[in-house]
């Protein structure tokens, strides 16, 4: 399975769209600053999940979210 997420920085404006096979870990290494890309917006909350069973589906969902559209979905929660 692959999870498609989103996380909010508590801190600041800033919403980090993933996918990934292993969204506990992955959850751990943004909130403990291993991933570069989101280190400065550290700690984040989870504001989205779902789940798809092959990587390309999840891939073209991840795709959608980081569009603005998709940003609206986003913010509209």
């Amino acid at each position: 399975m692959f999870t498609v997420y989103a996380i909010s920085s508590i801190s600041r404006n800033y919403i980090y769209v993933g996918l990934t096979s292993n969204l506990e870990n992955r959850l751990q290494r943004h909130n403990s600053g291993y991933e570069r890309t989101t280190r400065p917006y550290s700690p984040f909350i989870l504001i989205y999940q779902k789940e798809f069973s092959t990587r390309p589906q999840a891939r073209e969902h991840e795709k959608f979210l980081k569009t603005s559209s998709g940003k609206r979905f986003l913010s509209n929660g």
